[in-house]
């Protein structure tokens, strides 16, 4: 079936809302191919924002265009305003190492360094310069309680994080972005590799961090985003054809592509 483009449905948020993070008219190049066409939304702080969509529609390319992982690809550029703070972080004048403290990025499978559970979490403060020990431990402590880890982990800390499960890895990710008290927090499918006991305990640690985080969350399971996500962008052919409430999404969707998508009616 073939979508119009020109219905799509992007909702404002209420006047009172506190955006931490917005796109306008975003588009992404690789070489002379547009891979994002125009995309503009707002990210409310302290919410959970999934995007979701089929494979290949952009929501991984858009996600990761928020905290400038697309700079490190060859041949790729970001065209628009990622607002952020007042400020455009898509400018060539914005210290990229810097704006990623406070937009962490947690990916799809979980990628701990072949270090221990202690210098995860520390490796990347360390490198900002910080040497005290008893604050090190401090946040090493509240990160792993952050990722509800500190439990299952508080022995073993100078151990391989290698040794630990899938899901617990996974979970030590979100510890290790935590430590850098980002404002914003991205993940790209981060339960897609795990159980569905590992894929609970994740999203329970995402409801729990919400509190404190702006999430955005790229996922292809559907329930997953009606679960755990307060707002739902659906994405097709590089565009968001909608954006709303996440419980209107998946029970009152304003276009029909919406409409067939959450209901598995979709291509």
């Amino acid at each position: 079936m073939a979508y119009s483009l020109d219905d799509r449905f992007i909702r404002e948020l209420p006047a009172d809302s506190e955006i931490a993070l917005s796109t306008d008219d975003l588009r992404v190049f690789y070489g002379d191919k547009e891979a994002i066409h125009g995309v503009s939304l707002p990210f409310e702080r302290y919410k959970i924002t999934s995007l979701i969509g089929p494979s290949g529609s952009g929501k991984s390319t858009y996600l990761r265009s928020l905290n400038r992982m697309n700079d490190t690809v060859p041949g790729a550029h970001v065209e628009g305003r990622i607002n952020y703070r007042g400020l455009n972080i898509n400018s060539s004048e914005v210290d990229v190492y810097e704006m990623r403290k406070h937009i962490g990025m947690v990916f799809q499978r979980p990628n701990p360094f072949a270090k221990s559970i202690y210098d995860n979490i520390t490796f990347a403060l360390k490198r900002f310069g910080m040497r005290d020990k008893e604050q090190l431990d401090a946040i090493v402590e509240m990160s792993l309680q952050g990722a509800a880890l500190w439990d299952e982990v508080k022995d073993k800390l100078h151990k391989s994080a290698l040794a630990l499960s899938g899901g617990q890895q996974q979970r030590l990710c979100i510890a290790r972005a935590i430590a850098m008290h980002p404002d914003v927090l991205l993940l790209d499918e981060p339960a897609s590799a795990l159980d569905p006991i590992s894929t609970a305990a994740v999203e329970d640690t995402l409801l729990r961090l919400k509190d404190s985080y702006t999430i955005i969350i790229v996922t292809h399971n559907m329930q997953q985003a009606a679960r755990i996500s307060d707002y739902t962008a659906f994405f097709y052919s590089g565009q968001c054809l909608e954006f709303d409430e996440t419980s209107k999404i998946f029970t009152r969707p304003k276009i029909q592509a919406t409409d067939d998508y959450v209901a598995g009616h979709f291509g």
